[in-house]
């Protein structure tokens, strides 16, 4: 239910519609009562918005500074890896799709640890070729 304002009660102010104007110039608190009730209730709901607007700026701050150690990488899917990620999000398993694929990735990386193991010897193994190879290319020539 609308309520408007008698202009009669209050000689200072004009009724626009739903609006108050006031003709002086000094700031007024506002007072709830004295407007329509949409516009009233958006003035309470006020504090609580920005106290929900504070939360989420905290909460994507901390996942921000949560995520500095991790790293973005985009890859392509199948269709049935797809599939099968967005299963165990629809479960509540995973928040969400890249959650899903970070697990089961970490999880691949824990069981292929002997494959990593070796491309580590590997690697090792190259980087001692590497610096043979160096250092005949800096040895002086014989003559």
């Amino acid at each position: 239910m609308n309520q408007r304002f008698d202009p009669e009660s209050r000689p200072e102010e004009q009724v626009e519609g739903e609006l108050v104007l006031r003709d002086e110039a000094t700031p007024h608190e506002p007072d709830p009562e004295r407007f329509s009730s949409p516009v009233r209730e958006a003035l309470q709901r006020i504090p609580e918005s920005l106290s929900a607007l504070g939360r989420d700026i905290s909460r994507t701050i901390e996942r921000a500074l949560a995520a500095k150690d991790e790293y973005m990488l985009a890859v392509r899917l199948s269709p049935e890896a797809q599939e099968k990620l967005e299963k165990l999000v629809q479960a509540g398993v995973f928040r969400n799709r890249a959650e899903a694929a970070s697990y089961l990735i970490d999880e691949g990386i824990k069981a292929q640890g002997a494959l990593f193991e070796r491309v580590e010897q590997k690697l090792a193994e190259i980087e001692r070729l590497r610096a043979e190879l160096r250092d005949i290319i800096n040895q002086p020539p014989s003559s």
